[in-house]
């Protein structure tokens, strides 16, 4: 083992994520994911490991001479990165993911007069709509036959269903079909369906969600178990495959010749010197002044890349776009001029004037300005600001170059939105509680769920908090008084 792998082994972050082994010539010859990458990548370099593995892993233990990784959030997205690098490098010590055996997804094609969803393990692009692709099969197995019954959709394989279709068919009578086969529906009635479709299984219809937990509990009430374990285990699901969905939404792309034409367009307009190969782009986001952060997404050759994502908490300011944007533009370009580059073709700034001329000040502080063009796309009119005293180059929205701008743009907001209601969704989950000694994760859960808020639990009688089981009659007085101290009598 040389110098630099001992040093990279010892600092390993304690985090889901991906590993990458490479040789002597630097060529990837294993890719893994683990759950806790220090304990997982450790363990290959253990003299016990050396002493009694089998043959082939004491063989990749010694060609490998570099190591790196890639951090994810949960071990589903480490299984779906670890299948597609597997794919794009194709090591010489992998073996199960090699072939072309992929992930399930759903598709939708919505060109069709009535469309229905199939499952796929190839997504291509070619117009149709893909929800995945998912580790779990059974999650998109569920999610398919749900979506089909809740809102009517067919499953026959006919391009245009007709009444000769539906002779050997029952889906009408035992799958809630709509029938379009019969004329029972109209192509408008049906497309809205579809449309509602989609949005739930892009996670934006929660309600629906809720719906099947409420009928889970109702079926539990009427001691109908069996019935209650089926909604539960559908429940699970459907939530298991949305929350995946909006964390791994495919982001639609122009294809490469499409992508090369507007790039070249986009060099005429903003007057570069070459087609920018690299693009950065920046958006802020925050919520009434609250968790101001910024994000980061970057376009090599006009398609986004999300290996080069970065993500970024605001310190300086709350409610003052500009100068996060200023702070932002600071911490990134100081950060690459200390390493030497290499720095962006095109900076993009989400919003107008004051946005990219703080960009562009900062880049004088930092002798960046003549390296790296500035501009800025405004949201309302999808105009392009050039600054500098030029006036807005406004585009028709069907040019490539524009809709380069506007899908990275549209990225850089959603993956800055999904940050920022990350962090409120963690901020409230914190409680009160957590400040009080003795109070664990369970006792919190228990006093929540007995008495619905801090606030009921704060009026609650002492002896009320203390028939809960493992609450002392003392430990319910502290409570109280700490309630009290910091939420009736705040002052």
């Amino acid at each position: 083992m040389n110098d630099v792998l001992r040093e990279k082994l010892k600092h390993l972050p304690e985090k889901p994520g991906c590993y990458l082994y490479r040789d002597r010539a630097g060529k990837i010859i294993y890719v893994g994911k683990a759950v806790n990458l220090r304990r997982r990548v450790q363990s290959y370099f253990r003299a016990s490991t050396l002493r009694k593995a089998p043959p082939k892993l004491r063989s990749l233990v010694h060609h490998v001479e570099d190591l790196e990784i890639r951090i994810v959030r949960t071990e589903a997205e480490a299984l779906l990165t670890e299948s597609h690098l597997i794919k794009t490098y194709r090591p010489r010590f992998n073996i199960l993911l090699r072939d072309d055996k992929r992930y399930l997804a759903l598709k939708a094609n919505p060109n069709q007069s009535f469309p229905r969803f199939t499952t796929c393990r190839i997504m291509r692009d070619d117009g149709a709509r893909y929800f995945g692709p998912f580790p779990s099969s059974t999650e998109v197995r569920t999610a398919l036959d749900f979506t089909e019954k809740r809102f009517g959709l067919r499953k026959c394989g006919s391009l245009c269903p007709c009444e000769e279709d539906h002779k050997h068919c029952l889906a009408d009578i035992i799958r809630f079909c709509t029938a379009p086969c019969l004329g029972r529906i109209s192509e408008a009635d049906y497309r809205e369906r579809f449309e509602e479709a989609c949005a739930f299984l892009r996670g934006e219809r929660p309600a629906i969600l809720e719906e099947v937990h409420a009928a889970m509990l109702e079926a539990a009430e009427k001691q109908a178990f069996e019935r209650a374990a089926q909604l539960r285990d559908t429940w699970l699901a459907l939530k298991a495959f949305t929350r995946e969905q909006a964390k791994i939404r495919v982001q639609p792309t122009l294809p490469k010749p499409d992508a090369s034409e507007g790039l070249a367009d986009l060099a005429n307009y903003l007057g570069l010197p070459t087609p920018p190969h690299c693009i950065e782009c920046f958006d802020i986001s925050h919520l009434m002044g609250t968790h101001t952060v910024a994000s980061m997404v970057t376009a090599i050759d006009g398609v986004p890349d999300r290996r080069r994502y970065r993500r970024f908490r605001i310190r300086t300011v709350t409610n003052d776009d500009p100068h996060a944007m200023a702070e932002v533009i600071r911490r990134r370009y100081t950060r690459l001029k200390a390493e030497g580059g290499p720095y962006p073709d095109l900076i993009l700034c989400d919003g107008a004037q004051l946005q990219v001329q703080a960009a562009r000040d900062v880049l004088r502080e930092l002798d960046l300005y003549e390296q790296i063009p500035v501009a800025g796309l405004n949201e309302h009119f999808e105009e392009i600001v050039l600054g500098e005293g030029r006036p807005n180059l406004i585009l028709s929205r069907d040019t490539k170059a524009l809709q380069i701008l506007m899908r990275l743009r549209d990225e850089a907001h959603r993956f800055a939105i999904t940050f920022n209601r990350s962090l409120r969704l963690r901020a409230m989950k914190t409680s009160i509680l957590d400040e009080l000694p003795g109070i664990g994760a369970h006792r919190k859960e228990q006093l929540l769920k007995t008495f619905g808020s801090v606030r009921r639990l704060a009026n609650a009688d002492v002896h009320a908090i203390a028939q809960l089981p493992g609450i002392s009659l003392a430990m319910a007085q502290t409570i109280k008084d700490a309630l009290n101290a910091r939420i009736l009598n705040p002052e």
